[in-house]
């Protein structure tokens, strides 16, 4: 199980892996999402990870910096 962070950035969804640092687009959130597994697989398949740690997301409010 892995996380993906999506963004839309000039008209094209940008995917994000945090765990592996894999990226990658699409001209859907979905496909962005597929784009991204596909990335993702190939990075593993090179670079193998054996400890897998997920990241902490959360927001914060700029306002009261």
């Amino acid at each position: 199980m892995f996380t993906a962070v999506i963004h839309e950035e000039e008209g094209i969804f940008v995917a994000e892996c945090p765990e592996v640092g894999s990226v990658s687009q699409g001209a859907s959130v979905h496909e962005a999402l597929q784009n991204l597994k596909e990335a993702t697989e190939l990075f593993l398949e090179e670079f193998p990870r054996t400890v897998r740690s997920h990241p902490f997301v959360t927001t914060f409010d700029m306002s009261h910096a």
